[in-house]
C-alpha cells in the first residue's frame, strides 16, 4: 500500500467520522444531552485537524488526531456500557444530561415508537417533555445509541491504525529528505572552491 492510498484511506475515515459525528450531534442536541454534545464538538475539531494533517502532510497533526481517537474510543466504550447498564452504570441516571433531566431523543422518537405523556406534570418549555410510557418500538433507544457508539469505535480504531501508519511514513520521509543536496551535507562529489593544502 503506497503513501497515496494510505493518505486516501485516512482522509476517507476522517470524512466518515465527520459525517457520523455531525449526525450524532444533531440528535444529541434534539435530546439536550449536554455531555455528548460537548464531546462531539471536540471530536469534530480533532477530525478536521486530522483531515488537515493528512491532506497537508503534517505528521504532528495526525499524531494529535490519533491521541484524540484513543480518548474518543474510550468515551464510546463508556457510552456502550452506559446504555447497556453495565456494572454500576444506569442508563436512566442523569450522567449524560448533566443533571438537567433531559433524555435521548431516540427514546420517544425511535422507529415505530409511540410515546404517551403525563399531561398533569409541568415540564420546562426549553426541552421536550419526557414520555411516561413508550410502546411499539422496532428498536429500543439503547440499541440505537449502542449502534452509534459502536460505529464510532470502529471508525476510531481504523483512524488510529491509519494515522499511525501514515504519520510513520511522513516522519520517515522527513528523516530521509536531504535539505542541502547530499548525504554528507552537499560535499560529496563536489570540488571545494579553495583547495585545502595538507602541507
Amino acid at each position: 500500500m503506497g503513501i497515496c492510498s494510505r493518505r486516501h484511506f485516512l482522509l476517507t475515515i476522517c470524512i466518515l467520522q465527520l459525517i457520523t459525528t455531525i449526525e450524532r450531534q444533531v440528535f444529541d442536541s434534539l435530546g439536550f444531552m449536554w455531555a455528548p454534545i460537548l464531546v462531539n464538538f471536540f471530536n469534530i475539531i480533532f477530525v478536521i485537524l486530522g483531515f488537515f494533517g493528512a491532506f497537508q502532510y503534517r505528521p504532528k497533526y495526525i499524531i494529535v488526531y490519533c491521541v484524540w481517537n484513543i480518548l474518543w474510543l474510550g468515551w464510546n466504550i463508556f457510552l456502550i456500557c452506559f446504555y447497556l447498564s453495565v456494572g454500576i452504570l444506569d442508563k436512566d441516571s442523569d450522567v449524560l444530561n448533566l443533571g438537567t433531566g433531559s433524555f435521548s431523543w431516540w427514546q420517544a422518537n425511535g422507529p415505530g415508537c409511540k410515546a404517551t405523556y403525563n399531561v398533569t406534570e409541568q415540564e420546562e418549555s426549553s426541552r421536550p417533555p419526557k414520555p411516561a410510557n413508550v410502546t411499539d418500538c422496532i428498536l429500543d433507544y439503547q440499541v440505537i445509541e449502542v449502534f452509534h457508539a459502536g460505529t464510532q469505535c470502529l471508525l476510531a480504531l481504523m483512524a488510529i491504525v491509519g494515522g499511525i501508519c501514515l504519520s510513520r511514513v511522513f516522519l520517515e520521509e522527513d528523516d530521509s529528505f536531504d535539505f542541502v543536496g547530499g548525504g554528507d551535507f552537499g560535499l560529496a562529489g563536489h570540488t571545494p572552491l579553495h583547495p585545502i593544502s595538507t602541507n
